[in-house]
């Protein structure tokens, strides 16, 4: 019945879009969008991107999870939001404009590509990091998934895809683009991880089409800062690693773990905290909570954003495949001062799920708080030990 209901909307979606497009006078028709989609890796292939442009003198505007940039100015976003809505994102494309930008680099959901919310984004070059598991609650089937994204490409100049991804062919451009993963060997720490490699790979591809020489890629990628709760480390003197994460996906947790444990000692452990969002794609819970199993030597499942589902539910939804005992703390600050108290030296201590996020959606109520936060507490009150 939602799914009909999402079919009966969407004629009244793409004319709202239309209408916006028209009332800000076209503005995406006076940049070269860059647009990137997929399941993870969206928002650092984004940022890579725009840093790259800067560096070669191309003033750009940016639209990614973390926020928006407009050459050097940044716009915050709002809350839990990938891509903004259609009068929104018209506004940012006339603001860009107006600032003298010729480019602009966006990351596109599916939801918003489903619902018709990217009418009149004259795409240039569209990218596709890769397709897993995720949103099957929305889409239904992976099918339909990996449809819903084809569309960002029909009408692009360029389809930039990724050639080991399973989804490989599945997309037409007039001009297909194929990468891998980058062979740049010196990686700034924020891009470490073989993940990472592909990210770099797809904002290689985009530069080569633009032109940009290759020695500003190289650079921007040795020296590139990192996103915001992209493998972000906390770094306060301790002698364990911390690490804030976005990954909220199966293959999102996989590739982030399995690059950490490739980065550990034998005898050091990898303590993880993670939860599942609830009223979201609950069939991905039990295969996280393998994933976390299998890869982790220490997990502690916490909250996520709850909405107002049962935290008894998603925690026994997450569980059920798990051969291991999980410890439970819904309080997700504690959870992660708990992590930080059992840290040995050498020890991992990553919150996944999260990321960048500044609130905790608790029921209807937006709660103040940000992994970062919970962690420089918790490191803080044990260093003063």
């Amino acid at each position: 019945m939602k799914r009909i209901w999402e079919e009966i909307k969407n004629p009244f979606r793409w004319v709202r879009s239309w209408f916006w497009v028209i009332y800000y006078g076209f503005p995406a028709k006076k940049l070269t969008v860059v647009a990137v989609t997929g399941t993870d890796g969206k928002t650092t292939t984004v940022n890579l991107i725009f840093e790259i442009l800067k560096a070669a003198g191309i003033k750009a505007g940016m639209v990614s999870t973390v926020g928006a940039r407009i050459g050097e100015q940044r716009i915050e976003m709002g809350l839990h939001v990938t891509t903004p809505d259609e009068d929104v994102m018209q506004k940012l494309f006339a603001k860009m404009a107006d600032a003298g930008c010729t480019h602009a680099v966006v990351e596109v959901t599916s939801h918003r590509l489903a619902q018709y919310k990217t009418e009149g984004y004259n795409v240039k070059i569209a990218v596709l990091t890769n397709i897993s598991h995720e949103h099957l609650d929305y889409h239904g089937s992976m099918e339909e998934y990996v449809a819903v994204k084809a569309r960002l490409f029909e009408k692009a100049e360029f389809g930039v895809l990724n050639k080991d991804d399973p989804s490989f062919g599945q997309f037409k451009s007039q001009t297909i683009v194929q990468y891998s993963k980058s062979k740049i060997k010196k990686v700034s720490p924020s891009l470490a991880g073989n993940y990472n490699k592909y990210n770099i790979g797809a904002a290689e591809a985009v530069a080569g089409i633009l032109g940009i020489q290759e020695d500003r890629i190289k650079r921007i990628v040795r020296e590139f800062a990192g996103v915001p709760g992209r493998r972000e480390e906390v770094v306060m003197g301790q002698k364990f690693r911390c690490i804030v994460d976005f990954a909220h996906t199966p293959n999102g947790l996989k590739n982030l773990l399995v690059s950490l444990r490739e980065e550990s000692r034998p005898k050091n452990r990898i303590i993880l905290i993670f939860g599942c969002t609830g009223e979201r794609d609950k069939e991905k819970r039990p295969v996280m909570g393998e994933i976390a199993d299998k890869f982790t030597d220490v997990v502690i499942v916490t909250t996520d954003d709850v909405r107002g589902e049962s935290q008894d539910d998603i925690y026994e939804q997450i569980t059920r495949e798990m051969k291991g005992k999980p410890m439970r703390e819904d309080d997700r600050d504690k959870a992660i001062e708990t992590g930080v108290k059992m840290a040995k030296a050498g020890d991992i201590v990553v919150a996944a799920g999260m990321g960048h996020e500044t609130t905790q959606l608790i029921g209807k109520t937006e709660v103040k708080r940000s992994d970062r936060a919970a962690f420089e507490r918790a490191v803080a009150g044990r260093l003063l030990k």
